[in-house]
């Protein structure tokens, strides 16, 4: 717009440019906004389904005991062997543990009543890929 175009517009054509602008910023924020909290959240859903679907890898070389829970202080409930491949049903946090895949609080349930510390399985991820367990 000229500046003798500026001087001729009435206030009315301000008033209503202004409110048209500030509309359109308004609804493009909001729905940038809601398009990327939406994305976001499929982005983390697919990544935990794809995650727990598993099998993953148990360390190879390790003979990884099963846990009645998550911790060393739990009961071995029964030994995996070597090169075993496991299903995380749901992951809870519990006694830190370290092995050959770092150190974490982090333990997978496998089966009911059974846990193995995420420290032994190779999930690609320092974090939780499966649900929290209840």
């Amino acid at each position: 717009m000229a500046v003798e175009d500026i001087a001729n517009t009435t206030p009315e054509t301000d008033t209503e440019t202004g409110a048209e602008a500030v509309t359109e910023t308004v609804t493009e924020t909001v729905t940038k906004a809601v398009t990327e909290a939406v994305v976001e959240a499929v982005t983390e859903t697919v990544t935990m389904a794809v995650a727990a679907a598993g099998p993953y890898p148990v360390a190879p070389g390790y003979n990884v005991n099963v846990r009645s829970g998550p911790g060393t202080q739990y009961r071995v409930v029964r030994t995996l062997p070597k090169g075993a491949r496991v299903t995380i049903n749901c992951q809870k946090p519990g006694q830190t543990v370290t092995g050959p895949y770092g150190t974490t609080k982090i333990w997978d349930n496998i089966g009911v009543g059974e846990y193995i510390s995420d420290a032994y399985v190779r999930t690609g991820s320092d974090g939780y890929v499966a649900a929290r367990c209840a």
